[in-house]
């Protein structure tokens, strides 16, 4: 794969995360459950700040954006279900 489509993904894992982290920061101000919350967006924090690093130093790597890649979808096809057990957890 070519260097452009390397620098095309990485951009959009950084403009995912934010989106992502924007999303959940409404969401919780608008009366969910704060912990879950605050912990589904801890890895687009740290993701968001590594890509946009890269970005501006114009050093990309595909490590990034596979392991980026999997960590949102897994976070995506489980974050109900995490959210109901951390609050669980909680209250326990």
């Amino acid at each position: 794969m070519s260097q452009r489509n390397l620098e095309i993904l990485t951009k959009i894992i950084l403009i995912y995360s934010i989106f992502f982290i924007v999303m959940k920061a409404v969401i919780i101000f608008g009366g969910s459950w704060l912990v879950p919350n605050l912990l589904l967006m801890l890895p687009f924090l740290i993701f968001g700040a590594i890509a946009g690093l890269q970005i501006k130093r114009n050093n990309y790597s595909w490590w990034l954006v596979g392991i980026g890649a999997a960590v949102i979808i897994i976070i995506r096809a489980y974050e109900t279900s995490f959210s109901v057990w951390v609050q669980q957890q909680i209250v326990n």
